[in-house]
């Protein structure tokens, strides 16, 4: 009588491999568009914070912080000074002339840089959301 062998076959193993392999093509898309939806969040988290802070420096100065730079916007005290919290966003801030308004823009900045579906989220002092005009996606889709 002989011993039945213990193990599997190459071909069991190479199914096993290509059936992984197909799993993962399909899962890590996926898995890089919401990590990117994820930290869309930061940067409207820190538009919310800045238009906050520039009607509270309204409130106590009788208009908007008008400067540019990051020093400027060092007065509005956020906490991260110019970025989001995990540096994914960079704040920019345009006055703008005609209505003593200002125009918020979180600009991607490092590993986030590769969001090409919203690009860079915009805020204005009237509320208006908004994304980079040259994007894909839509204000709604990307602000939710």
């Amino acid at each position: 009588m002989r011993n039945a062998e213990k193990g599997f076959t190459l071909i069991e193993l190479m199914i096993v491999v290509a059936v992984i392999a197909i799993l993962s093509a399909i899962a890590y898309p996926s898995y890089q568009e919401y990590v990117k939806r994820s930290r869309r969040t930061e940067a409207q988290s820190l538009l919310n914070e800045a238009a906050a802070r520039e009607e509270r420096w309204r409130a106590q100065n009788g208009s908007y912080m008008t400067g540019t730079t990051a020093a400027d916007i060092a007065k509005l005290k956020l906490p991260n000074v110019d970025r989001s919290e995990n540096g994914y966003y960079t704040l920019a801030i345009a006055v703008v002339a005609n209505d003593g308004g200002y125009t918020l823009t979180a600009t991607r900045a490092g590993a986030q840089t590769s969001d090409t579906k919203c690009g860079n989220f915009t805020l204005d002092a009237t509320g208006k959301k908004g994304i980079a005009a040259s994007t894909p996606g839509t204000v709604a889709a990307c602000w939710r």
